[in-house]
């Protein structure tokens, strides 16, 4: 939760300062999702984890061993925008956004 609360304020105040010179708008929402959402896609493919997840000492992993890939971090950030499968956990502690993917956080 920590992780993601980080994430999202660097994604408000990118958005803010880059996309509403006049401040807070609804507009901004969509703007501060967009940039969430391709932070956490660009982070994740390169480093494996966002930057939330990197300052806490997580990263993210395929449960078959190897590389990530490029569409687990699209398919992921997709689910995990739309909110509800990422609050939906099993009893792994994982989202539906992770399980759907056949990814795990893990601690580095």
């Amino acid at each position: 939760m920590i992780a993601i609360a980080v994430d999202w304020l660097l994604a408000t105040a990118i958005s803010v300062a880059f996309f509403s010179p006049g401040g807070w708008s609804d507009s901004n929402a969509f703007a501060t999702l967009a940039v969430f959402a391709v932070a956490q896609i660009v982070f994740l493919v390169i480093l494996n984890g966002s930057v939330g997840h990197l300052l806490l000492g997580l990263r993210l992993v395929p449960i078959e061993r190897g590389y990530l890939g490029v569409w687990r971090p699209i398919v992921r950030t997709v689910l995990l925008c739309a909110v509800i499968p990422a609050v939906i956990i099993n009893t792994d502690q994982r989202g539906l956004h992770d399980l759907a993917v056949g990814t795990v956080l893990v601690r580095r």
